[in-house]
C-alpha cells in the first residue's frame, strides 16, 4: 500500500534500514483492515485495538508480541488522572503502535522527532525493534513523573492550609486529590506486571539485553508506583487530621450552645412560672415595676451562679 493510501487511513510510517515503525492514531475498522492484509495478527487482537475496554496485557505469538498498555494523561478540566490506551505489535522488522484517542503527547512527539531528524531517525529505528520499544515505553512511562510531581504538590498546599482554611473547602481538596490518586494507581498497577513481563522473558527478535532495558523500565514504574503510596498514606493522614478538626470544631460548637442554653435556662423557667394565667406575687393585678426590677435582678444574679460555677469547673 502507498504512502498515499496509508495518509488517507490515518497511518503514518517511518523506516530506517530493515526496521519500520507504523504510527496509527484513533483507529477505525479501515486501520485494522490495512493491518489484517499486510501482516499476519490474530483476529483477536485486532479486535482488541478496535475495543477501548482492555486491560493491560502482553501476547505472545512464534513471529511477534501484541501488548496492551496504559499511561497517565492528566485531565485538567476534571482534575483527575486518567488512562490512555495504546497497543503495541512487534516484530523483528517491525513496530506497530496504535494510539487510541490521540493524547499520548510524549509518542506524538517521539514519532515526530523521529520523522523529521534523521540522525535521531538512525539512532532510535535505525537499530532493532526491541530499542525502538525501549525507547517509547521509557517516553511513555517517564511522562509520568510531572504527574506525580504535581499531585505531591497538591498534597504539600493542603498540609499548608488544613490548619488556616475553613473545613468545607480542605475536606474538598483532599477529596479531589484522594480521587485522582485512586485513579492514577489504577493506571500504574497493572503496568508494573507487563514491563516486569518483558524484563524477565526472552524474546530473541528483540536482539537487546532485555533485563538491562526494560528492566531499567521497570524500576521507573516502580519508583512511580512508591510515589503514589508514600502519598497515599501522606493523603489517608490529612484526611484523618481534616476528620479530626472537624469533630473538634463540632464539639466547640455543641459546647458553646450547651453553655449559651444552661445560661437562658433558669430565666426560661422564671419567665416560664410567672407567665402562668394565675395570680402570683409580683404578678399582673399589681401596677409596680418594682416586682419587674426583682425578676430580671433574680434571672440575672441565678445566671451569673450558673456562669461562674461553669467556670470553676473548667466548662469556659
Amino acid at each position: 500500500m502507498s504512502s498515499v493510501e496509508q495518509k488517507e487511513l490515518n497511518i503514518r510510517s517511518i523506516k530506517e534500514r530493515k526496521l519500520t515503525w507504523l504510527y496509527i492514531e484513533k483507529p477505525t475498522s479501515n486501520e485494522v483492515e490495512y493491518l489484517a492484509q499486510c501482516f499476519h495478527f490474530h483476529p483477536l487482537d485486532l479486535d482488541d485495538v478496535l475495543s477501548r475496554i482492555q486491560r493491560p496485557k502482553i501476547d505472545e505469538y512464534e513471529d511477534y508480541l501484541f501488548m496492551v498498555l496504559h499511561f497517565p494523561v492528566f485531565d485538567k478540566e476534571n482534575r483527575i488522572t486518567r488512562p490512555s490506551e495504546m497497543d503495541i505489535f512487534i516484530g523483528e522488522n517491525y513496530v506497530v503502535t496504535v494510539h487510541c484517542t490521540g493524547d499520548l503527547k510524549p509518542l506524538a512527539n517521539f514519532f515526530q522527532e523521529c520523522e523529521t531528524d534523521k540522525e535521531s531517525r538512525k539512532r532510535y529505528v535505525g537499530r532493532s525493534s526491541g530499542f525502538l520499544l525501549y525507547h517509547i515505553l521509557d517516553r511513555l512511562v517517564a511522562s509520568g513523573f510531572p504527574i506525580l510531581n504535581k499531585v505531591t504538590q497538591n498534597i504539600d498546599d493542603i498540609e499548608d492550609i488544613i490548619l488556616t482554611k475553613p473545613v468545607p473547602e480542605t475536606v474538598r481538596e483532599i477529596s479531589l486529590i484522594r480521587r485522582d490518586l485512586i485513579s492514577f494507581r489504577r493506571v500504574v498497577h497493572p503496568q508494573i506486571a507487563v514491563i516486569e513481563t518483558l524484563e524477565k522473558e526472552e524474546y530473541p527478535f528483540f536482539k537487546e539485553d532485555q533485563d538491562v532495558y526494560f528492566g531499567d523500565i521497570a524500576d521507573h514504574i516502580r519508583k512511580i508506583w512508591d510515589g503514589l503510596e508514600d502519598c497515599k498514606e501522606v493523603v489517608d493522614g490529612l484526611a484523618d487530621t481534616s476528620n479530626w478538626l472537624t469533630s473538634h470544631r463540632i464539639q466547640e460548637i455543641m459546647r458553646i450552645l450547651t453553655i449559651i442554653m444552661g445560661l437562658l435556662a433558669p430565666p426560661t423557667l422564671i419567665a416560664s412560672i410567672y407567665g402562668m394565667n394565675i395570680a402570683l406575687p409580683g404578678g399582673v393585678h399589681t401596677g409596680s415595676l418594682l416586682p419587674l426590677g426583682i425578676l430580671l435582678a433574680l434571672m440575672a444574679i441565678t445566671a451569673g451562679v450558673i456562669f461562674l460555677y461553669m467556670r470553676r469547673r473548667r466548662y469556659l
